[in-house]
């Protein structure tokens, strides 16, 4: 008889968000689609200007979970084997040893990426789309799960690098950062006023809800979530539409319609159900297509944001019975 696991994937995720809001304040949907990314074992990168608790968000993700968590602060003079690692010659045994770099880990954080040259941020591309590193001709396997958030600055700040293509489209989900409400602000300063110290998360009772098994349990449950094929054709021609639109300059790769569906299906196991409906894909089509097109310059010179085009793709086609 198959083993039923309906529902696990939502206690999972009801239990890491309730230890995630003992730090984390007025940021539920950067929770929920880090948490959508992590259960497709996609990666994500994380927008906002300094000081948004963006690396604080991850830092406590990995602190709910069983796993390994590395952190890599990205600076200019940043070199790729300081990512990777490198083979180093011992004179005792006469031969080349491997010293592994922050790479090696179940979450790597990648602080402030946009802020070394495309050369080190490429260091990237082998380990987030085969799961594995290339040093000095080895191909060594990284540890399962493995996921890297990614947190830029926006583009238009001094000492910033923009990121390649490849490796954007490599990003599951791209999530954006606001500043918080008064009322939001008003409560980190009295998290403040009672202790709290970003720098020290031990001090705050953060316990692990989730291990790497845990995990494999839910990618059981998203297998059998049911997708008709009115929605796989209306993915398609969401995506279809990025690359047909006028104002759009450049539009989503195949891998895109990929992310819409697994995304959706997580998001579907997330609300409780065990098949996908249309309000799944439009819940997560912006966060899961923004970093994927490119606005004409002209268009984006008007002040046109991505986030307007796609919401306008999406309230044109027909949505599937």
């Amino acid at each position: 008889m198959e083993k039923s696991y309906k529902g696990y994937t939502k206690n999972i995720v009801d239990k890491i968000t309730n230890e995630m809001k003992k730090v984390i304040v007025e940021q539920d949907e950067l929770i929920a689609y880090s948490l959508v990314s992590l259960l497709c074992g996609g990666h994500v990168l994380i927008e906002g200007v300094p000081g948004l608790a963006k690396t604080l968000m991850v830092r406590t993700l990995a602190r709910t979970m069983s796993v390994d968590f590395k952190r890599i602060q990205f600076t200019p003079d940043l070199m790729p084997s300081d990512v990777t690692g490198t083979k180093i010659y011992n004179m005792q045994t006469r031969e080349f040893e491997l010293k592994k770099g922050p790479i090696f880990t179940n979450f790597l954080l990648a602080d402030e990426i946009n802020r070394t040259p495309p050369k080190t941020q490429a260091g990237l591309l082998e380990a987030m789309e085969e799961k594995t590193v290339s040093i000095d001709g080895e191909i060594i396997p990284l540890s399962k799960p493995y996921m890297v958030f990614a947190t830029q600055n926006p583009i238009e700040y001094e000492g910033t690098y923009p990121l390649p293509e490849a490796l954007v489209d490599r990003f599951l989900m791209k999530l954006v950062v606001e500043y918080p409400s008064l009322e939001g602000e008003k409560e980190v300063l009295k998290r403040y006023q009672k202790g709290f110290k970003s720098t020290e998360l031990e001090s705050v009772s953060i316990e692990s809800v989730c291990s790497a098994e845990d995990l494999l349990l839910c990618s059981e449950e998203i297998k059998s979530v049911e997708v008709d094929d009115g929605l796989m054709e209306y993915i398609v021609k969401i995506i279809a539409e990025t690359r047909n639109h006028p104002l759009i300059d450049r539009g989503s790769s195949p891998r895109g319609s990929i992310a819409l569906l697994q995304a959706a299906k997580v998001y579907a196991v997330i609300e409780g159900r065990d098949f996908m409906i249309p309000e799944d894909i439009k819940k997560i089509a912006i966060p899961s297509l923004r970093h994927r097109i490119a606005l004409k310059p002209e268009v984006e010179m008007e002040g046109m944001k991505v986030e307007q085009v796609l919401n306008n793709i999406l309230s044109q086609i027909k949505v599937p019975r």
